[in-house]
């Protein structure tokens, strides 16, 4: 790719970002780079070709993090997991952030297909753990494949709920996660954790439950 559609597709991302898809034009985009329209769409003839190519190298680039992470599906791998979708869901937050931009054709496969293999790994972690005696078997039906919806919607959802304001507290993303497995853990696999997180993570999910909040319930 040459510098001028890589400094597109760059700034691109950054308006995109700032303002929304759906706000800026071509036009208004060649004006903050500098150049003529007519250079703008030599490269990039609209906006559709330019989101595909933004997305192109969006999922190029998850794609390739992915496969540094560990094959074998386990805790370690979806700690990296995790933080490979957060640190993207910023880069490419206007994506993420933007119903309508989800719902476009060259969006739209992708995401699906990251949801599909997301799900799929999250399977699969499971599986291993029980066969590993990490966590614990299933004893009411239904109670991993309702875990496994649960991770991947606050992973792909929490940071459209840090941008909106609808929750404000980021420091403990990750921690909010592993709070919903460790309920699941055997002892072998609290201590792995333990090993893995070191204690300081482990003493401190989130802030204690306060149990006089019974006080407000009335009958």
């Amino acid at each position: 790719m040459n510098k001028t559609k890589t400094k597109i597709i760059s700034t691109a991302i950054e308006v995109f970002n700032q303002r929304g898809f759906g706000t800026v034009n071509l036009k208004e985009l060649s004006e903050l780079m500098s150049i003529s329209r007519g250079n703008l769409t030599y490269h990039f003839k609209n906006k559709e070709t330019l989101l595909q190519a933004i997305v192109k190298e969006m999922w190029e680039s998850i794609s390739a993090e992915m496969t540094k992470s560990l094959e074998v599906p386990s805790f370690e791998n979806l700690h990296h997991r995790i933080n490979i979708y957060f640190r993207y869901q910023k880069k490419y937050a206007f994506i993420f952030l933007d119903a309508h931009v989800q719902m476009h054709p060259a969006v739209h496969d992708r995401l699906k297909t990251m949801a599909s293999e997301t799900i799929k790994n999250y399977y699969q972690m499971i599986a291993l753990g029980i066969q590993m005696g990490t966590l614990k078997e299933e004893t009411v039906p239904g109670t991993y494949d309702s875990l496994v919806h649960a991770l991947w919607m606050m992973v792909f959802y929490r940071y459209a709920g840090l941008k909106t304001q609808l929750i404000t507290k980021d420091d403990n993303a990750e921690q909010l996660i592993w709070g919903l497995i460790w309920p699941h853990l055997t002892d072998k696999g609290q201590q792995g954790f333990k090993d893995f997180f070191g204690k300081t993570f482990y003493k401190k999910m989130g802030p204690s439950f306060d149990i006089a909040q019974h006080s407000f319930i009335t009958f």
